[in-house]
């Protein structure tokens, strides 16, 4: 046999082996633990299977016909509210009835010709999430009553990846990726009133690049949920400087200070009706298996620590990640309810009064799950239902609200993004790569009243002390024992 011969088959021989590995390497995991295992308040958590190469099963985007919808639970009507819109994300409610849409994607990012930024462009563009952004805010509104936006106009333009929306006493805030920006605006006007005001600078761009706004009741603190740049600090703590974390800002002086941290990638927020304390969605980390981590919902109580990156679930450390462990690890918080693995919870709308969804969907939680892109089989691709108890509480297992989005052939119609509540009591659901904002409803049902927020009395004192002098009961002297 001639030389180039044993050399042709000893290539070909080595393009086999080659083939074989790469195959078997981007084969990916696949779950493993049942479904109903890895959601609610107590869920299972399988041994961490760190991947050197994430698993990839994504769903690609193909749109829903004109006479198609998603499956609404039973009681529950589905129409478009407004469909032929660019990449829709957030939404904001105003107490006018209108409704504030972002039109949005991430900002635009330097090429830096390396093949993990060329692969990820691949990943967006088939996720249906790659493209310029829009930059811009539209007011949607139903003069008509008929549940159908048929006004449609531009209220802001020439953002920068806005997402974030909230408004308050004739002013609207909006998150661009990078700063808050406060805008005079008056209910019902056409556009908004003057120029900008900079209410705080915030991390720019990064992975998760998404800044959602809450603000609370009487307006005076505003709260930003800002994701973290990378998986687990790829590229340093320094580069996560400001990020995966909540900050308050008070919106008289200015100031701003950690709300809660160590959360990977916040996104929805909202207020729990029975305790008033803010609530969220966040994304966990990647690359641990189909079974790892979960998504979770979570209060946030001020000072909140949920230990990204070096811990997940409470107690559980990544050992990937080679970083000195600060002091407060010990006292991290485990999140309240797990959401499943990878299923990218993000609009969070808590039951509210007036809501119209019917008895069974009248105290909880209602969650846009967006959709994995790195599990075996895909997860999410829904929103869900959590029930609370009476104390304010999650429990049970998610309740299916709106399906049909995944389908069978592993293409999506699209993928919920958003969820916020209509002035006539609808679920407003916006699915990014469809273009579409899906109203939800029980027909011909009654609005719901509002929820009780739970409050206690205080424990009467069981002395008093007046400087120096202090009164006492018999009952606050120590008993004598005798022995026998």
């Amino acid at each position: 046999m001639s030389l180039a011969k044993k050399l042709g088959i000893a290539l070909l021989v080595i393009l086999i082996v080659l083939a074989a590995a790469f195959w078997f390497l981007t084969r990916g995991d696949t779950a493993s633990v049942p479904w109903e295992d890895v959601v609610g308040t107590d869920p299972t958590l399988e041994e961490p299977n760190a991947e050197g190469i994430p698993t990839v099963a994504i769903a690609e985007p193909v749109g829903w016909a004109a006479d198609e919808v998603p499956v609404a639970a039973e009681g529950l009507a589905v129409m478009r509210f407004a469909d032929g819109l660019e990449h829709p994300r957030t939404l904001q409610a105003l107490p006018n009835g209108d409704i504030l849409v972002s039109l949005t994607r991430a900002p635009a990012k330097e090429d830096d010709g390396g093949i993990t930024a060329w692969i990820a462009g691949l990943l967006m563009d088939r996720a249906g999430a790659g493209g310029e952004s829009p930059n811009q805010v539209v007011l949607l509104r139903d003069a008509d009553g008929d549940g159908r936006a048929e006004v449609r106009q531009v209220l802001l333009d020439g953002l920068d990846s806005p997402s974030g929306l909230a408004w308050h006493d004739g002013t609207l805030y909006v998150a661009n990726h990078d700063e808050v920006l406060a805008y005079p605006y008056e209910l019902g006007a056409a556009t908004v009133s003057g120029e900008p005001r900079k209410i705080t600078d915030l991390a720019a761009a990064g992975g998760h690049w998404m800044r959602n706004l809450a603000i609370n009741e009487d307006g005076t603190k505003l709260y930003v949920a800002v994701g973290s740049d990378t998986n687990i600090a790829d590229k340093g703590m320094e580069a996560e400087e400001g990020r995966a974390l909540i900050w308050e800002v008070d919106l008289e002086s200015g100031r701003r200070r950690i709300f809660g941290g160590g959360l990977r990638n916040a996104n929805g927020l909202d207020f729990n009706p029975w305790s008033g304390e803010l609530w969220t969605t966040v994304n966990e980390r990647d690359m641990l298996g189909s079974d790892l981590v979960p998504d979770y919902l979570t209060n946030v109580p001020v000072g909140a620590q949920y230990g990204w990156p070096w811990v997940y679930w409470g107690d559980n450390f990544d050992r990937r990640v080679d970083y000195p462990i600060p002091a407060y690890i010990n006292y991290v918080r485990t999140p309240e309810y797990a959401l499943g693995p990878h299923v990218a919870a993000l609009g969070l709308v808590f039951s509210a009064e007036g809501a119209q969804m019917g008895e069974d969907f009248s105290s909880g939680a209602f969650i846009a799950r967006h959709g994995s892109w790195n599990r075996k089989p895909p997860s999410g691709y829904d929103v869900v239902y959590v029930a609370f108890d009476g104390r304010g509480n999650p429990t049970g297992k998610p309740i299916p609200v709106l399906t049909g989005f995944l389908q069978d052939d592993g293409t999506t119609r699209g993928r919920p993004t958003w969820v916020e509540w209509a002035g006539d009591g609808a679920l407003l659901v916006s699915d990014d790569t469809a273009g579409i904002i899906w109203r939800v409803i029980a027909p011909g049902g009654t609005r719901q009243g509002a929820i009780e927020q739970v409050t206690g009395n205080r424990l009467p004192p069981q002395r008093n002390l007046r400087g120096q002098e202090a009164t006492f009961g018999e009952d606050d002297y120590a008993r004598s024992v005798t022995a026998e």
